[in-house]
């Protein structure tokens, strides 16, 4: 049996390796680093649009409503109608976590915008801190600080700092796989459920977390219940949703149809994302549409080499299963980069270089991704007419 002191001497062995307070103390640096540069970029840009709105303002459009609504008003009794009879997406189609936590700041006296912007924030700051321990647990603390300046600063990071979902999704599955690869299986298992109630993404979170799991139990020093519990409270998270959302409209494919309806999201096994790859590389019809056909497909490439480069198995079935999902379903193309942000197993192969390579090298290197993600994020919520 592991005993209790053995547990605690590996966490304080992540702690230090991860360079204590110092390391999370720069991750954090990091992180605030590229809120800082992007917020400027985004007042920089929508100072010369023909509609000018506040960085404020800027922060809480396209989703932001929904997840308002559901935290300020609750969700809608069943589906919802046009004036015409025609169903229309209503917000049962998001998931619970990020819209309680704004309804808990929101029941202290904080104004709702404030309370989502805030949460969205605290999130991305524990997201970085999530993202350096995974990368310093798997490698080294070079590489989680890497992780940490590459995923925050990648094209559709601008999200981090936006009351979208994507900010806490991150936080509690990098948490997750942390807790995971240290083996605190009650740590996973709580972090895991969370997950998948936070982004339908999370069912594929969930598979991650059972292959951690079945992994563990080939060790004879650990009851085999701990990482079974575990597996199961995650694999449960978005069956759990979705059941309530049939339940509450009385569909069992309720939460499905509301998806396709406002967002035209459906899975279609590629067939939309391939169309689109094929139409835009052909025409290069505008500079956005073709940057998001060369993110994606840059995307398939370096999780390609991410999977030769043999990665810890939970989260390359976790990377795999969530690009099959972004990939395979139908929907707005100019969202998939900010589908693509949490997946993590893309970003492998450039925060495995950066550890690796002298420190000047890998500054410069991610200082110029960082300008191009950064200038990207900020010309999409300033310049760019569409949703993100």
């Amino acid at each position: 049996m592991t005993t209790l002191a053995q547990e605690e001497t590996k966490k304080l062995a992540l702690w230090d390796k991860s360079g204590g307070w110092s390391g999370v103390l720069t991750a954090v640096g990091i992180l605030a680093l590229t809120r800082a540069g992007q917020l400027i970029m985004i007042a920089w840009l929508g100072g010369a649009t023909e509609q000018p709105r506040t960085v404020w303002e800027r922060l809480l459009v396209w989703d932001a409503g929904w997840f308002l609504r559901v935290a300020v008003d609750g969700y809608p009794e069943g589906y919802t109608y046009s004036d015409t009879g025609r169903l229309e997406g209503n917000e049962l189609a998001f998931f619970p976590v990020y819209p309680i936590l704004i309804r808990f700041g929101a029941a202290i006296g904080v104004d709702p915008s404030v309370a989502a912007l805030t949460v969205a924030w605290l999130a991305s700051v524990a997201a970085a801190i999530a993202l350096h321990l995974l990368g310093t647990s798997l490698y080294s603390k070079r590489a989680g600080w890497a992780l940490v300046a590459i995923c925050c600063s990648a094209p559709a990071s601008v999200v981090l700092s936006m009351a979208y979902s994507e900010s806490i999704f991150l936080a509690l599955v990098a948490g997750m796989f942390v807790a995971a690869h240290r083996r605190v299986w009650w740590a996973a298992g709580l972090l895991g459920l969370a997950t998948a109630l936070s982004r339908p993404t999370g069912a594929a979170a969930a598979l991650g977390l059972t292959v951690a799991a079945l992994l563990a139990l080939r060790d004879d020093d650990q009851p085999k219940w701990k990482p079974l519990a575990a597996a199961a409270a995650a694999l449960a998270g978005v069956p759990l949703y979705l059941g309530w959302v049939a339940y509450r409209v009385g569909e069992l494919d309720a939460w499905f149809k509301i998806q396709t309806a406002g967002w035209g999201t459906s899975f279609d096994y590629g067939e939309s994302t391939a169309k689109f790859l094929w139409t835009t590389l052909r025409t290069g019809d505008g500079w956005i549409p073709l940057s998001v056909a060369f993110i994606l497909l840059a995307a398939l490439a370096a999780a390609g080499v991410a999977l030769t480069q043999k990665p810890w198995p939970p989260l390359a079935v976790y990377g795999v299963v969530a690009m099959i999902l972004v990939y395979g379903q139908a929907g707005f193309y100019h969202s998939k980069p900010r589908l693509l942000l949490p997946v993590l197993l893309t970003l492998l192969p450039a925060v495995v270089a950066a550890a690796r390579a002298r420190p000047r090298v890998a500054v410069l290197s991610i200082t110029a991704w960082a300008l191009f993600g950064l200038y990207y994020g900020a010309y999409l919520v300033t310049v760019w007419p569409y949703t993100l």
